[in-house]
């Protein structure tokens, strides 16, 4: 039957809607965009009713432009660990506390502790309990605003606010509940001792399932308002770092993608669930039946670069960064940029240390560099950071032969030799793998619906666009340069405590000062 399936992505920046037909091509989309608020430092916030508003707007455009083509499905996508808090009539109690936001580390601290330390914990959900997680921003909701928090019933993700809208059920899936803190992808089951720990309870949390499966059918005043059929079904979808690493095509183990934006993600798929010790990565349930998802994220990646060429447009009083320029600039230096490392925490880091308090830093840095030492340090710190990811996956049994890369860096022939070089393996990027979540969950949909028998008999057909092989003398420079980099952030760990106690005392005279 003729036919296609809708995904539907709730990112930071906006809404991202698909069509893809019976082949897995992407026949329509719409993107539509929402304000984020950030009205305290470190803050980060969305109302929910934006994200419902931009998904009714995209999802109309789209079926619109199809022709009366009918629609099979709709899978869901977004952002991962937020808190959408619900009364007992499923009306949002506050705006939505995002994944970027950093405001709870002193809860997610506290829970650790309670539960007994961070072995104890992630000895129950094999992953530590993130400032991003869902389970940090619930304590501090119950400690900060006690008055909304008594009358919060419901908690909801990002994505699955949308499912509530769609289907009026409480439901998410196995990706994105493994997020919030308080899920074992192990057992793929809620964990009642974290989850109280975290200040709510089971009965606020939703039903659980898998990616493709389903959670009801669009209800039918929906169905009207977004010009669908009546009876649409809705199905589970995935967290979006999660499902957009099974999108780029990592559907078989061996395989790591390796997203090269603001932030670098690193991921495989597994067929076990590996043992986190130590939780320096994030492990979840993946989107395929007995797979498994391995993630390290890196908070600054290509957006150290952006940063770099922020700050030399300001200097030179354009309004404009010019990367090409840039990008070209830093093919001049050497390999190793002679002797100049980058440590890329603009924002802190999440893997593969967790150090939100974190900055960074240029080591090395003498009169004999220029312009262009500095911005190939800045590309190749990058890059080391994100192989000692690869080598924490490594370390867990996770084999990693080929890296598929997607991202807007990946676009840089530079970024991608650099990448084959310093991880010392075959790069490859595939056309159709940059479509990220919403073709992932559109996918996830289409098996629900019988479309296809599995990811692998659409994202196997993904075709190479470009190959990098790594060279073996640079290979063997960036073995060398990478062991000196790998230890800079304990080296320096004295004086990340020296420049804490600092920033400390000067809130504090600033506060004095204030009174």
């Amino acid at each position: 039957m003729e036919g296609v399936i809708l995904g539907i992505d709730i990112g930071t920046s906006g809404c991202k809607t698909v069509a893809v037909d019976r082949s897995g091509k992407l026949v329509a989309s719409s993107n539509i965009g929402y304000p984020l608020y950030s009205e305290k430092v470190g803050w980060s916030e969305q109302a929910p009713e934006d994200w419902w508003q931009a998904t009714v707007t995209g999802v109309r455009e789209v079926v619109s432009s199809l022709g009366g083509v009918p629609v099979l499905g709709i899978g869901l996508s977004g952002q991962m660990h937020g808190l959408v808090a619900l009364d007992e009539h499923d009306e949002v109690l506050r705006r939505a506390i995002l994944w970027n936001d950093q405001r709870c580390a002193a809860e997610c601290d506290a829970i650790t502790a309670e539960l007994g330390g961070l072995d104890a914990l992630s000895a129950l959900t094999n992953n530590r309990m993130l400032p991003g997680f869902t389970g940090g921003k619930i304590r501090w909701f119950r400690d900060h605003e006690p008055e909304l928090f008594a009358r919060m019933k419901r908690i909801s993700l990002p994505k699955d606010y949308l499912r509530l809208r769609l289907t009026g059920l409480h439901a998410t899936d196995e990706s994105d509940a493994s997020g919030t803190g308080f899920f074992d992808p192990r057992s793929r089951s809620w964990v009642a001792e974290v989850v109280q720990a975290c200040g709510a309870t089971l009965e606020m949390l939703p039903d659980v399932v898998p990616s493709s499966g389903q959670t009801g059918t669009v209800l039918p005043e929906i169905a009207e308002q977004l010009g669908l059929p009546e009876g649409v079904p809705v199905f589970g979808g995935g967290g979006d770092a999660v499902i957009q690493t099974t999108s780029m095509g990592v559907i078989e183990p061996g395989d790591v993608g390796v997203t090269l934006g603001t932030a670098g993600i690193v991921a495989a798929s597994a067929n076990f669930c590996p043992d986190n010790a130590g939780a320096r990565v994030q492990v979840s349930v993946g989107n395929a039946p007995g797979s498994w998802h391995i993630m390290g994220v890196s908070l600054s990646a290509a957006g150290a670069f952006q940063w770099f060429g922020d700050v030399v447009a300001r200097l030179s009083g354009v309004s404009e960064p010019d990367f090409d320029r840039l990008t070209a600039l830093a093919e001049t230096a050497p390999v190793g940029s002679d002797g100049l490392l980058f440590l890329p925490y603009l924002s802190g880091e999440r893997s593969p240390h967790v150090a939100p308090t974190a900055s960074a830093a240029f080591v090395g840095l003498t009169r004999a560099h220029a312009a262009e030492h500095l911005a190939r340090a800045i590309i190749e710190g990058a890059l080391l950071n994100l192989r000692r990811i690869l080598t924490e996956l490594e370390a867990m049994g996770v084999p990693c032969n080929r890296i598929i890369v997607s991202g807007g860096a990946s676009q840089s022939p530079l970024w991608l030799s650099i990448l084959a070089d310093v991880c010392n393996r075959e790069v490859v990027t595939l056309a159709g793998s940059a479509a990220g979540g919403a073709l992932g969950t559109a996918l996830a949909a289409g098996i629900g619906a019988g479309v296809w028998e599995g990811y692998s008999e659409v994202l196997g057909q993904l075709q190479q666009e470009q190959r990098v092989l790594p060279n073996a003398w640079r290979a063997a420079e960036y073995a060398r340069i990478y062991e000196a980099h790998a230890h800079l952030f304990e080296d320096l760990g004295d004086v990340y405590a020296r420049l804490g106690a600092l920033h400390a005392g000067q809130a504090e005279a600033e506060k004095a000062k204030g009174l």
